[in-house]
């Protein structure tokens, strides 16, 4: 499966990949991005996130020391819906969706990641996942707690944080996950997403399985350095998550992200986010599981765009998952710049 191209399927979406990988062998002459990274302040005076500073709307920061989390100053949802837009028409279908949007402080120090942070300030980051998504969901339907990493995934601003946001209906891809894992339940009498790490247990998709979590790059990843992060025993939601099992979560979530940033020496950029199961019910076919979809592909410079094919047609890659694993595995646990 290195040689010549074929699909994969997702059961998660019930949709298909394209795999290339005879495509890594040819020249590049396209987008190269000027490698910008710079070091960073611990406080920055102008940062809208740091301690103590000025946000917009005159709102002030507490001088928070670990982790803060406001409500968004510019949100994408707000907490009322509109009116129903009437169309004569149902192809012009539309609903009002109401909900929530904050923004989750890793950290006051302004020149962190997560990947630089220690086990126990990414435990308390985790403690705040799980606070706030158990809040939420008492009166949203779904809450979706994700983090935009770096310039190239679209971060306004360097100092490390997240994002939630809870809405009153349920979005699109978690709602096609739902349907998924509920049929595979239904037609097998088992969790879709737990056979799938007893599948891949031992694989060379696998990245880290250690301490009853799994990294992999699953076997339908589409972003060249995509990773599945999920636990080896059964939970639906980040709240459920026992303070042992938060504590090795911390340990494991802070090597898979050493290891990124090692991969090209770079503060990795990525899109990521955790997927609970929706609403406060038992959800016995749903397993909590986390994405991370990370945009470089040759080097700190050079990335995957998702343009022409995969707009019209399916999501492509060149390296194979197994190849991208591997490379993961390769990639030393301790920081770059830490090596002295």
């Amino acid at each position: 499966m290195t040689s010549h191209p074929h699909r994969r399927y997702n059961p998660l979406t019930d949709s298909w990949v394209l795999v290339s990988p005879q495509r890594t062998k040819r020249p590049w002459l396209g987008r190269v991005d000027q490698e910008r990274e710079q070091e960073l302040p611990e406080y920055d005076p102008t940062c809208a996130l740091c301690p103590g500073n000025t946000r917009a709307h005159d709102a002030s920061n507490p001088d928070y020391e670990s982790t803060f989390v406001f409500d968004n100053d510019f949100p994408a949802i707000l907490s009322q819906p509109g009116e129903q837009i009437q169309t004569d028409s149902p192809l012009l279908e539309t609903e009002p969706v109401a909900g929530t949007a904050r923004v989750l402080c890793f950290s006051p120090h302004h020149n962190l990641s997560l990947a630089r942070m220690e086990p126990s300030a990414i435990r308390s980051v985790i403690d705040l996942w799980s606070d706030q998504t158990k809040e939420l969901s008492q009166s949203h339907e779904w809450v979706q707690v994700f983090e935009n990493k770096g310039e190239q995934m679209g971060a306004s601003n360097p100092h490390p944080h997240g994002q939630i946001w809870a809405t009153s209906t349920l979005p699109s891809l978690p709602a096609t996950e739902q349907r998924a894992q509920a049929d595979y339940f239904e037609r097998e009498g088992r969790n879709l997403l737990t056979d799938y790490a007893k599948t891949d247990s031992g694989s060379e998709r696998v990245v880290i399985d250690r301490d009853g979590f799994l990294a992999v790059v699953p076997f339908w990843a589409s972003w060249p350095f995509e990773v599945l992060l999920m636990p080896r025993f059964d939970v639906q939601r980040l709240p459920d998550l026992s303070p042992d099992q938060r504590d090795a979560l911390a340990s494991v979530l802070r090597e898979l992200l050493i290891r990124y940033d090692n991969l090209f020496e770079t503060s990795f950029p990525y899109s990521m986010g955790w997927h609970g199961a929706p609403g406060t019910d038992p959800a016995p076919d749903w397993l909590l599981h986390a994405h991370f979809f990370p945009p470089l592909l040759r080097s700190a410079t050079v990335r995957k765009f998702m343009v022409g094919y995969e707009m019209l047609g399916e999501p492509q890659r060149d390296i194979t998952p197994e190849q991208a694993a591997g490379r993961l595995r390769d990639a030393d646990a301790v920081h770059y710049l830490d090596r002295g």
